[in-house]
């Protein structure tokens, strides 16, 4: 269990990357994890013509790997297009479940928890909170160009 907190995860988890909510923001969501009472919300602000994501912010209540994991996503989203962003949830989830490659080499820290299946909803957390968010953000998007 200790091969899961290792020092990658656990320096990514103390950075301060979009910790916080956006004060202007095109969407936002929050998930939870009843069984293990982690909560993630994530906003997003979208880059004008909604061709990528300009920000991201995320306040985690919950464990190492959720935060570690809200962390990289707020540092790598604004480099990415909203295509690739939305699928993000699915790719990580085979990543961990099926042994897949992690659609980020930042996400390859979270290797060891493949083999800890209780571990791995700690990990999609804030990638469903994501995909969430931006299909809010698009939703919004649409509402006003519509």
């Amino acid at each position: 269990m200790n091969d899961l907190y290792h020092d990658a995860i656990l320096t990514a988890a103390r950075r301060t990357s979009g910790h916080g909510r956006l004060v202007c923001s095109h969407g936002s969501a929050t998930v939870d994890n009843p069984l293990c009472g982690d909560r993630v919300t994530i906003d997003v602000a979208l880059d004008p013509p909604a061709a990528g994501v300009a920000r991201v912010g995320h306040v985690v209540r919950g464990c190492v790997l959720c935060e570690a994991a809200a962390v990289l996503i707020a540092e790598q989203a604004p480099e990415r297009g909203l295509e690739e962003l939305l699928g993000m949830e699915t790719e990580v989830e085979a990543a961990l479940r099926d042994g897949a490659p992690f659609p980020w080499p930042a996400l390859e820290m979270f290797a060891p928890v493949r083999d800890v299946t209780s571990r791995h909803r700690c990990v999609g957390l804030p990638f469903e909170a994501l995909t969430a968010a931006l299909a809010a953000a698009l939703g919004s998007v649409d509402e006003h160009t519509g």
